[in-house]
Formats: C-alpha cells, sequence, structure tokens
C-alpha cells in the first residue's frame, strides 16, 4: 500500500439517504472507494470553514473552543 500512513479507523453510521448521496457524490468524482470520498468530504469541508490539517503532534486541546491554559470550567489549569 506504499507510504500511507493512516493508523486511527473511524466508524460513523448512515441513513439510506446519505449513503446514496455519497455514492452518487463518488461515482460522479470517480472516487476508487468510498472511504476515498468520505476523506475527501471531511477535507473540503474543513477547508470550507478555514481549517486545514492539523499539524503532526497537534494535540486535541489545541481545537478546543476553551482558550489552552483553562480546564473544561474555565479555570487555569495547575
Amino acid at each position: 500500500m506504499g507510504d500511507l500512513q493512516r493508523g486511527e479507523r473511524l466508524q460513523i453510521m448512515l441513513s439510506h439517504d446519505e449513503l446514496a448521496a455519497l455514492d452518487e457524490w463518488r461515482f460522479t468524482k470517480r472516487m476508487p472507494s468510498r472511504a476515498a470520498a468520505i476523506r475527501e468530504l471531511l477535507k473540503r469541508g474543513l477547508v470550507a470553514e478555514g481549517f486545514g490539517l492539523a499539524d503532526s503532534g497537534s494535540k486535541s486541546k489545541d481545537f478546543g473552543i476553551i482558550p489552552n491554559g483553562k480546564d473544561a470550567t474555565g479555570n487555569s489549569e495547575a
């Protein structure tokens, strides 16, 4: 499979209509698989919202709505 580094698996559930829309888009864009189509749509959605790909080593807390250095209650972390 080459140099692909996809170490995480994400499982999602879709309605029949969502799956039909995904497959229609996938075939129109000639995507090789549903997984490839979902990755492309996710990337496009993030870019459309002003987000790029996360830098390697980024942590989930770097993307939260609470400012860095604060805990879930908004208090400074020790």
